[in-house]
This record gives structure tokens, C-alpha cells and sequence, in this order.
């Protein structure tokens, strides 16, 4: 072993007379291994939020959408079939979309219409995991079902069974004008996907009762299709726009909702850097503990100095007993980082029965629970960043232990 590592290894090892060192080196370390294990879980925290948000949209939005240029789609099972021949599309499924405006008992309020085939529906979207009450099967053709978002059923202070009218756009001419198209409808289901813009803005009905209120005979808003990953749906999207024979716009969910995705990815982020900084000062704190080491071991340097030992030797070995102390730090950061990402489902419900309070109340947040998904890639760039800060922060406390006269510090030994 070169004697650098040996000496590095039992500075750090050793009983220190100043036990004032000891103390800031044990505080270094504690503070390097709590802000790397701070970033860890933060990151998770982030990622699983990141994760439940996509999938509550995704249950809702399709992961790619077909739409005709002239607002509809005219032999919608052929455009369909062309799409299934992708190896990566899984379903398809026809809609119909339009805005509407609902009235019940003098109170009106306006939701985005969307006429669906629920057999369909099943294999690009999961709102029938959603129905909180009710059927999504009741949406028959002929029967003018509607299932509501739960906060849209709410301000209309309708439930499961009641009838509202739905006024169209679209209206039909008579001699006394455009007269709005109206059709009575019943409440056959409320779902609940937790996302407000949908909850409280979305009603489905049956995809023939769509068409005949909306008078669009055998056409369609667009199509609807499932991937199999999709995270690469902008990929499939642009290979389909090339096979596909139709006039058509093809939109994958990282567009329909970008500016969504795009803040909840610099929030991440800027999370990250902030805490990165942390890390940096807890880092940083090595320096005045090596500085001391240095003031405190000047007669040791001047010894080995006069032996023979080269200024870049000197460096070493307090460049290894600094880095030594932030790799136990990281390691134990580490360690209690991981162990908290995976298991945060169990700490914070314990913190929360033990102080009395609810972090996420139901009544307020729809996520009520810390979702947290670990991200290998995340833990080894936090590994290394505060590696690479701890052995920054060695620099200088050992280029000045290099840089120790012998004469000087031997003076009044």
C-alpha cells in the first residue's frame, strides 16, 4: 500500500488531541450524509408524483389522437385499421367531441362533450376505474345517458338517475331562426379521476347519441390510440403520420398536455439544484475541517518532509483522510436515502399518527398518500455529484499542507 493511503487512513483513524477536530469532522459527515439522503427521497417524492399525475391524465387522455382536418373523420374503422397494423399500437377507439351546455332547474353550466363507445373506450382509457357510482355500460345507444365528472355533478347538485338537458351548439334553422338543439338526458354514472380539469369539465355519452345530437351522421371527431410504451408515442405519432392515408392531425399526449408535463419536469429540476446545494455547503464544511487538521499536524508534515516526503505526497494524504470522511458521509446518505424512498409509504403515515396531523388531507389534495418511485439513475448522479464535491473541498486544505515550511513548523517543537 503507498504509504499516502497508509497515513490518510490512520489520520482518520486515529484519536485526535483536539477533539474540537473530531467533532467538526463527525458534523461534515452527518451533514454531507443527510443532504445527499434529503435529495434521494426528494427526487423520489417528485418521480412518484410525476408518475401518479401521468397516469391519472392517461386514464383520461389517450396516448395518441387521430383527428380529421375538417373537424371529423368520415370511415373512421378504416383509418383504425390502418393504425392497428403499427406492431406498437394496441386499441383503438372511435370518439366524437364538442362543447355543450348543461341545465338543470335554472342553473346552467358549459362541459366538453364526448361521445364514446364504452367496449372501446375500455382499451385506451381506465374510466371505468374511475365510476364512482353508477355504470359506464348504461351509456346505450338510443337510451341518452350521461356519465358526469364528479365536480361537475356536483355544481349541477345532481346524482345517479336524475335528468338534466343538454343544449348543443349546433343548432337547427327554422323560420323563427337557429333554434340551439336540446335533448333531455339521464345521469347513469359519475367517475372521479382526479384531475380537476376533467372532474369538473367532462361528460360522456354514447358515441350514435353524440352523432345524432351534434347531426354527424356515420362521422367522428377522431380516433383514439393506446401504445404499447408511451413513452414512445411521439415516435409511433410520426411514423403513423407517414402510413396513415387520410388528412388528418395526429397529436401524442406529451403534446396535448406539454406545458403540464414541462413544469412538473423544471420544478424537478430546480428541487434538484437547490438541494444539490446542501450537499455543496455540507461539502464545503470539510474544508475547515481539514484546515485544522493541517494547523493541527504541521510538526507530523515537517517530518515527513525531512524525510523525503514530496509536497504532492503531503497533498495525498489529506486529500484521501478528507475524502475518506465524505465517502463514509455519501455512503451512509446513501443508504439511509434509499431505505426512506422505499419505505416512505410507511414512514409518513407513522409520523403522522405520532404528531396528530394529516400532511396531505383528503378533503383538500386528491393525491392524499406520498407516492415515491427511485430512480437508479437519480442515486448515482446524487453519488456523484457529492463525490465530486467532497473531493473538491479537499483541495485546498491539502495544497496547503503542501506548502508547510519544515523549518518554520519545527521551530518550537
Amino acid at each position: 500500500m503507498p504509504y499516502e493511503i497508509l497515513i490518510g487512513l490512520r489520520y482518520t483513524r486515529a484519536k485526535r488531541r483536539n477533539h474540537f477536530i473530531s467533532f467538526i469532522s463527525l458534523i461534515s459527515m452527518a451533514g454531507i450524509g443527510l443532504g445527499v439522503a434529503a435529495l434521494i427521497v426528494v427526487l423520489s417524492v417528485m418521480n412518484g408524483f410525476q408518475k401518479e399525475l401521468r397516469t391519472r391524465i392517461l386514464g383520461v387522455a389517450s396516448h395518441i389522437q387521430i383527428t380529421g382536418i375538417d373537424g371529423g373523420l368520415h370511415d373512421w374503422p378504416a383509418l383504425a385499421e390502418q393504425a392497428m397494423k403499427h406492431p406498437e399500437v394496441l386499441k383503438a377507439a372511435p370518439f366524437v367531441q364538442s362543447q355543450g351546455m348543461f341545465s338543470v332547474d335554472g342553473g346552467v353550466k358549459g362541459a366538453l362533450i364526448r361521445g364514446i363507445e364504452p367496449e372501446l373506450e375500455d382499451g385506451v382509457a381506465d374510466f371505468r376505474k374511475s365510476i364512482t357510482s353508477g355504470s359506464l355500460d348504461a351509456l346505450q345507444p338510443g337510451r341518452f345517458g350521461v356519465v358526469l365528472g364528479a365536480d361537475l355533478a356536483r355544481s349541477l347538485k345532481v346524482y345517479v338517475g336524475d335528468k338534466l338537458t343538454l343544449i348543443a351548439p349546433q343548432g337547427s334553422v327554422t323560420p323563427a331562426g337557429v333554434v340551439p338543439r336540446v335533448r333531455s338526458f339521464t345521469v347513469v354514472g359519475i367517475f372521479e379521476v382526479g384531475m380537476y380539469e376533467y372532474d369538473a369539465g367532462l361528460a360522456l355519452i354514447n358515441l350514435q347519441d353524440a352523432q345524432r345530437l351534434y347531426q354527424m351522421g356515420e362521422t367522428v371527431s377522431g380516433v383514439r390510440l393506446k401504445v404499447d410504451d408511451l413513452f414512445a408515442a411521439p415516435r409511433i405519432a410520426r411514423e403513423l403520420a407517414a402510413t396513415i392515408n387520410a388528412d388528418a392531425y395526429l397529436h401524442d399526449w406529451t403534446k396535448s398536455h406539454a406545458n403540464f408535463f414541462r413544469a412538473v419536469q423544471i420544478e424537478k429540476t430546480m428541487m434538484f439544484i437547490i438541494l444539490s446545494l446542501i450537499v455543496a455547503v455540507a461539502a464545503f464544511n470539510l474544508v475547515s475541517t481539514l484546515v485544522m487538521a493541517v494547523t493541527d499536524k504541521q510538526a507530523d508534515i515537517a517530518i515527513l518532509r525531512t524525510l523525503g516526503a514530496r509536497p504532492r505526497s503531503i497533498m495525498a494524504v489529506f486529500m484521501i483522510q478528507g475524502a475518506l470522511v465524505g465517502c463514509i458521509g455519501l455512503v451512509l446518505g446513501v443508504a439511509g436515502g434509499i431505505a426512506l424512498a422505499l419505505n416512505i409509504d410507511v414512514v409518513v403515515p407513522a409520523l403522522e399518527r405520532l404528531l396528530g396531523i394529516q400532511f396531505l388531507a383528503k378533503d383538500v389534495y386528491y393525491i392524499s398518500d406520498l407516492p415515491s418511485e427511485l430512480l437508479w439513475s437519480d442515486v448515482w448522479g446524487v453519488t456523484l455529484i457529492a463525490f465530486v464535491l467532497s473531493l473538491l473541498a479537499t483541495l485546498y486544505p491539502s495544497w496547503r499542507a503542501a506548502r508547510v515550511n519544515p523549518a518554520e513548523a519545527l521551530r518550537y517543537e
